[in-house]
């Protein structure tokens, strides 16, 4: 008797272990709100932000913050511990536990209807792409024709070879005054040639393009294709994606809080 109790304490012991471990593949949690529960497996392809998530979820830590940005037809957005026991109309998504977690990009993981993303500070001041230690989105987003996920990636290329254009250009302003002051006309045509052939070749290294997979999940379940390759996705919803849904079209104020809390509560499951 004494062997069995201590065999089913040992097993108990164990299991509980194997919760707390990181490094487990095939993870699986749930998020827990007032509108109803979803569940979520979280990728093997990007460890470092799978183990993150659990770890914090382990020690409860988001339970009772509030999803405190919410878009339609884009995403909603949650993981700000400031927002526990926030005042009504009081602006969130600042807060966080004090690191961030290096980018885990990989081209099979798309935008797509219903994954989960980590938030992050802009490129301005994080050109890394760094992560956000614990604010994440869930992707909402819309269906796409091919014709106009055509249009959209035509609209971020330019943009993006014009900001590729603007910041080599910048670099080399200088110079060009000073060929132009001297008179020296040769010497600056050929700067600036050579700085085309450079802004060329660097946007033919990151100009944005869609695979057959991308195009295919975009053009039916949906989803947020300008953000791939911006922000590290690490898992999808496998039960409850109408949630989203439903959270997306609570009333909001200005700054996309919703008028009453949607707070949450993360479980781990496997």
């Amino acid at each position: 008797m004494k062997k069995l109790l201590y065999l089913l304490v040992l097993l108990a012991f164990v299991s509980c272990k194997q919760k707390l471990e990181l490094g487990i593949n095939n993870r699986i949690v749930e998020i827990e709100t007032e509108y109803g529960t979803m569940k979520l497996k979280l990728y093997d392809e990007t460890p470092g932000h799978r183990d993150n998530f659990i770890k914090l979820a382990h020690a409860d830590y988001f339970d009772g913050t509030l999803f405190h940005r919410v878009i339609d037809g884009f995403m909603i957005q949650g993981g700000d511990p400031d927002s526990k026991g926030a005042k009504a109309g009081q602006r969130l998504g600042e807060g966080g536990p004090g690191y961030q977690i290096p980018a885990e990009f990989n081209a099979k993981l798309m935008h797509k209807r219903g994954v989960i993303a980590a938030a992050r500070e802009g490129d301005d001041v994080n050109p890394e792409k760094k992560s956000a230690g614990s604010q994440f989105y869930l992707a909402q987003g819309r269906v796409y024709t091919e014709g106009a996920l055509d249009t959209l990636i035509l609209k971020i290329n330019g943009k993006l070879k014009t900001d590729i254009y603007n910041k080599i250009q910048k670099e080399n302003a200088v110079k060009i005054m000073e060929y132009q002051s001297a008179g020296q006309m040769e010497k600056m045509t050929a700067l600036i040639d050579k700085i085309q052939i450079e802004v060329d070749s660097v946007f033919n290294i990151s100009k944005k393009t869609l695979n057959n997979e991308q195009i295919k999940a975009y053009t039916t379940v949906g989803g947020i294709p300008h953000l791939d390759g911006g922000y590290t996705v690490f898992g999808e919803v496998i039960e409850g994606i109408e949630l989203i849904d439903s959270i997306a079209k609570v009333k909001k104020d200005e700054f996309d809080r919703p008028l009453e809390d949607v707070s949450m509560k993360i479980n781990i499951l496997q």
